[in-house]
């Protein structure tokens, strides 16, 4: 697949994502009236602007999914790689904002004010996925590594939630992690 072929599946693939998250009455932006290019509170801005604490997850997502391509589909030239990627973040965006999804960060996770995601940012983290997927192309494996684990050690020290964590309480909740998380502050 030609880079122009896959740039036009990834475009066509955005626009469907962004149309599926509107008909489900997803916000366009923040509904507070304004975009901002990094909300660094853990409050109800999270997830309604261009980057927040959540965005490295996504980053991290990406970096996960190179490799998994690479292991297993390694003979497909890296562009339809991608496709394949960003096909899985962004199904993961529609489900992450389904009422299920949403009413199970409420319940088992610190997130207990969780609207869901502004379409904008729902972009933005594919966006911060196909950074971490290029990323994960060019630099070394140790790198990859150590950008990760770097990054799920600065948001655990700062906001007590990572993408490790997130999966953890979404899947297993664990009421010791999550009254340790609600210290925050």
């Amino acid at each position: 697949m030609s880079g122009r072929r896959t740039a036009a599946a990834a475009l066509l693939m955005l626009a469907a994502t962004a149309a599926i998250l509107l008909a489900m009455g997803r916000p366009p932006i923040c509904t507070c009236g304004h975009v901002a290019l990094w909300h660094g509170a853990i409050d109800a801005g999270n997830s309604q602007h261009i980057a927040d604490w959540y965005s490295p997850s996504h980053l991290i997502h990406g970096l996960l999914f190179y490799a998994a391509g690479w292991a297993l589909l390694r003979r497909w030239p890296v562009a339809a790689r991608y496709l394949p990627a960003l096909a899985i973040e962004a199904a993961w965006e529609l489900l992450e904002n389904s009422p299920m999804i949403i009413d199970r960060y409420r319940t088992a996770t610190m997130a207990l004010g969780y609207e869901g995601d502004s379409v904008l940012n729902s972009l933005c983290d594919i966006g911060f996925m196909s950074l971490g997927f290029w990323l994960a192309r060019r630099l070394p494996v140790a790198a990859s590594i150590g950008i990760a684990i770097g990054f799920e050690l600065l948001t655990l020290a700062v906001i007590r939630d990572n993408l490790t964590l997130n999966v953890l309480m979404l899947v297993w909740p664990i009421e010791a992690v999550r009254t340790w998380q609600a210290a925050i502050g």
